[in-house]
């Protein structure tokens, strides 16, 4: 089902399209897990010498009727049995298995995983898995992904126009977005009921020790240089993330920080470990509604970050045209909107809203899922980085994690 482009408001659609032309990351699971994985990480990182692009596996899907789809944790609709609905209703329309996996713990450890396979051309057993922006721009550079037929994706006329031209991928021939959301702190309601605005009051001496924030490195450094007056979307260059990773070596080394963690840091929220923590918005939703209203949810007053996370083919993959019929399933506005009211993140389809409010009119209001101009003011992107840049401040930032 394709439906009309709707009009977007121009203030939001200029900060969606700077969403698009940054380079930005979303989740990351290093600090936490130890320094086998900070170290695969940093060796992800490595922009890696010239060498043939592989060449894109045949394709078998018109007698193969699976597909295997890499994602990460919590970003799907699922119900109480421990089904997924949408997955079960595109298995009945289309006759296509769906074997769905939460492998993506961060951008750069699932890359290091299968990146030598990405550069052999082999088969990673994913026939599409969702990566950030600034990940897919790495691997469409690298020809790890393979090129989209159109045709077999029409609901992508349903494609929020603000994303469809960017500068990873013009004319989005290697990619198409799956979700987008924010990067903000977030506080346990009952051991701080006034809440919090600002990253300065995330270093108050009755919380040290029970801080968290993320290894993402564009998103808590994202947070932490704009706290430092920083236009993360502007010009900046070493002096101002050096500022900002002062900050954070100081309150890692003070201990007021305890945990640099990925999707496990829901985990120190919900245990009591962390009472305040950079966190994405939409997990903090969904920690609510699986575990009580325990936990508040802000951009800071300087800022938080935005973000997307897309689909793109593996090189490898032989199932490339089941993977088409997936995504464009999932650009059916009607199920966009059941999994905007799980996973609590912005859907990228027109028509989205509307279908939404069929669901539960509060859904269509809430700032994290549909955020009108204001919300969208206060979250700003990390600039594209070159390859230089993304090795070095990577680089430094991971020596953080490492001694964390």
């Amino acid at each position: 089902m394709v439906s009309k482009p709707l009009p977007t408001d121009p203030m939001i659609a200029q900060l969606v399209r700077q969403a698009q032309r940054a380079q930005m990351g979303r989740r990351t699971l290093l600090a936490g897990a130890g320094a086998g994985a900070a170290a695969l990480a940093l060796a992800a990182c490595s922009t890696g010498g010239a060498s043939a692009k592989p060449t894109a596996a045949t394709d078998i899907s018109a007698t193969d009727k699976t597909v295997n789809w890499d994602n990460w944790a919590l970003y799907i609709d699922i119900d109480d049995q421990g089904n997924y609905p949408t997955l079960e209703q595109f298995t009945k329309e289309t006759g296509i298995t769906v074997k769905y996996v939460e492998a993506v713990d961060d951008n750069n450890t699932y890359y290091g995983k299968v990146k030598d396979q990405l550069a052999l051309g082999q088969d990673i057993g994913a026939d599409t898995v969702c990566l950030t922006d600034w990940m897919v721009a790495r691997v469409i550079r690298r020809g790890f992904v393979q090129e989209l037929d159109h045709a077999n994706i029409p609901n992508l006329a349903n494609l929020t126009p603000a994303l469809k031209d960017v500068d990873f991928d013009p004319g989005r021939t290697m990619s198409v977005p799956w979700q987008g959301g924010f990067a903000g702190i977030a506080w346990n309601k009952e051991k701080l009921p006034n809440g919090l605005t600002s990253v300065e009051e995330l270093w108050s001496k009755d919380l040290k020790g029970r801080v968290g924030t993320l290894s993402e490195m564009r998103d808590t450094m994202g947070i932490l240089m704009q706290a430092n007056g920083t236009s993360i979307s502007g010009k900046w260059g070493d002096d101002e993330y050096n500022a900002a990773i002062e900050v954070l070596q100081k309150q890692v080394t003070d201990g007021q920080i305890r945990n640099i963690k990925g999707n496990s840091y829901k985990e120190d929220l919900v245990n009591g470990d962390t009472l305040a923590a950079i966190v994405w918005s939409g997990d903090i939703t969904q920690l609510n509604a699986e575990n009580g209203d325990k936990w508040g949810f802000a951009l800071p007053d300087s800022g938080g970050t935005l973000w997307n996370d897309n689909f793109v083919v593996p090189i490898g993959s032989k199932r490339k045209a089941n993977a088409e019929k997936l995504i464009n399933f999932y650009y059916e506005p009607e199920v966009a909107a059941e999994v905007a009211a799980y996973v609590n993140y912005i859907p990228p389809v027109v028509g989205a809203k509307e279908a939404a409010i069929a669901i539960d009119p509060e859904l269509a209001n809430n700032q994290l899922i549909f955020p009108d101009e204001a919300t969208l003011a206060n979250a700003h992107v990390f600039r594209s980085l070159s390859p230089e840049e993304e090795q070095k401040y990577d680089a430094s930032f991971q020596s953080i994690l490492l001694g964390a």
